[in-house]
């Protein structure tokens, strides 16, 4: 394995629920804040129930997801 792209871990807050997507409703998207930079926040689809001030572990924290229309 190349560890020179490796991402190191992130932890991230549930801030938000927006709703649920996928074709059956699966998944929830989710607005996160990091909690090493507050100051940053992205949107994510994960799966399963989501609740507000859940802590999250994003191996891969670059990848945004579309906003719910």
């Amino acid at each position: 394995m190349d560890m020179s792209r490796v991402q190191p871990i992130k932890l991230a807050r549930v801030t938000k629920v927006l709703g649920r997507t996928s074709s059956q409703g699966q998944c929830t998207q989710v607005h996160v804040e990091f909690m090493d930079n507050t100051s940053c926040s992205i949107i994510r689809n994960m799966k399963g129930a989501m609740r507000e001030g859940d802590v999250l572990t994003l191996l891969e924290s670059e990848r945004e997801a579309w906003r719910l229309c």
